[in-house]
């Protein structure tokens, strides 16, 4: 049931992601290639990938003060240390071991954060059922 504040805006969900990239055409390779993403269209220097229904854009930043790391995506996986071989046996830059950062009732919530093509932080998460 959406909240008021959902029902006043009219906001149903998060409909694209930019992603800060220096070389759309490595950045493509990355997401597509290691990360295994839909490639749906590019337009000049943006491209345009499908996340699970969430559309991620690769875009230069257009100003100076629109050029820093992105916010942390973190993408779901059902086995999170397959992913992670993956992720290695690709070459990708991984920034620790799959571990786990919370316990819950019925299940563990793990993490393993990675860099993409551009130097932006990612990370995958699975929650690991009793």
């Amino acid at each position: 049931m959406p909240t008021p504040a959902m029902s006043d805006t009219g906001i149903r969900q998060i409909g694209q992601i930019a992603i800060n990239v220096h070389d759309t055409n490595r950045a493509v390779e990355f997401y597509r290639d290691a990360l295994g993403l839909k490639l749906l269209f590019t337009a000049g220097q943006l491209a345009f990938l499908d996340c699970g229904g969430v559309r991620l854009m690769l875009s230069p930043p257009e100003k100076p003060e629109f050029d820093h790391p992105s916010s942390i995506l973190y993408f779901k996986v059902d086995d999170i240390q397959a992913a992670y071989d993956r992720l290695v046996h690709l070459g990708v830059k991984i920034e620790d071991q799959p571990h786990v950062v919370a316990r819950m009732p019925d299940h563990d919530l793990w993490l393993v954060e990675f860099r993409d093509s551009e130097g932006n932080l990612m990370a995958l998460m699975s929650e690991v059922r009793h």
